[in-house]
């Protein structure tokens, strides 16, 4: 397989697997979406600062790694570890369980097959366009651990792949874009799906199968 297509599947792969999780952006997604409210700009704000983060990411510290061949072993390894770790956490939940969606927690919806009814109680409680900004822009940029992931993970593993790092951004640069626009335009569709124990455990055991494969062909070189 050439060098550019691998690079290209590697970043796909890997951003898709850090990006799917129910965090503080994507939970904000996701009412957006339900309520169709200022859906447009909530979507537009993650994929642009998703690019921004993981451009620096790619061209900062993925070319100081590829400038001093000594430290790809050293971002090598860091990145599989790191990987190794997330997978580990998600197969964790998988098997654990436990986990669901809450999409209004501020409701008092308990039936997982009515999103149609979540949605309907939802849009009276209407948010200004400045607020949904500011607070998609908050969990966004005021979020340590996600740009740790999004600039130094991706940009050590990016690093590895030499010149075709570039084509590793733009794998990534597709799967945060795809994401975003996927999951919050079919919101709507995918809340009663995504409201169940099972439908979780499934997915974080997808997951973590795809950050070990990645894992491993990142030592294997």
């Amino acid at each position: 397989m050439p060098p550019d297509l691998v690079a290209l599947l590697s970043g796909l792969g890997l951003c898709l697997g850090l990006i799917i999780s129910i965090g503080a952006q994507n939970a904000v997604v996701l009412r957006q979406g339900l309520r169709r409210e200022h859906i447009g700009i909530v979507v537009l704000v993650c994929v642009v600062s998703d690019a921004i983060l993981q451009t620096v990411g790619v061209a900062g510290i993925a070319t100081v790694v590829t400038a001093h061949p000594w430290l790809e072993t050293a971002a090598r390894w860091a990145g599989a570890i790191f990987i190794v770790g997330f997978a580990i956490v998600s197969a964790r939940r998988a098997w654990r369980g436990g986990g669901s969606l809450e999409v209004a927690a501020d409701e008092e919806q308990t039936d997982a097959s009515s999103a149609r009814a979540v949605l309907t109680r939802t849009r009276s409680r209407t948010t200004t366009r400045t607020a949904t900004l500011v607070t998609i822009l908050a969990v966004t940029w005021l979020n340590p651990h996600a740009i740790v992931e999004t600039t130094v993970v991706l940009g050590s593993v990016a690093a590895t792949h030499g010149d075709a790092r570039w084509f590793f951004l733009a794998g990534g640069i597709a799967a945060s874009t795809l994401w975003f626009v996927l999951f919050g335009y079919g919101a709507r569709y995918l809340a009663p799906l995504l409201r169940t124990e099972r439908a979780w455990r499934i997915l974080d055991g997808g997951i973590a199968a795809i950050m070990v494969v990645i894992a491993v062909t990142l030592v294997l070189g």
